[in-house]
């Protein structure tokens, strides 16, 4: 599959665009890495327990996608983003979405 934030592929002729696709997941904070991360507040510093929390979401969030394009037969997904948003208190949603295509090489 490949995977580029623009609306080309250097290489490669788009010959098919067959619409949005998406990924999401939603995650909820730890009690656990909330404590933590409470410290880190307190002290400062990067709070590593979310960054790598987000980080996993992130990359759930863009397998859901690629996989939604393999099952409608695409083999690339182009003009990639993400977004997050808060879905209710402790949690949020990540989101990665593109448009799906058939590339070529061209």
């Amino acid at each position: 599959m490949i995977l580029t934030t623009s609306s080309t592929i250097p290489g490669y002729a788009i010959t098919e665009s067959k619409g949005l696709v998406k990924g999401s997941t939603i995650r909820a904070r730890h009690v656990g890495k909330d404590i933590v991360a409470s410290l880190r507040t307190v002290i400062g510093g990067e709070i590593k327990e979310y960054t790598e929390m987000m980080a996993e979401s992130r990359e759930e969030a863009k397998q859901r996608m690629i996989e939604r394009a393999e099952e409608i037969g695409a083999n690339a997904i182009t003009d990639i983003r993400f977004t997050t948003s808060m879905v209710m208190s402790n949690t949020s949603e990540i989101l990665a979405y593109g448009t799906v295509v058939r590339a070529v090489r061209t």
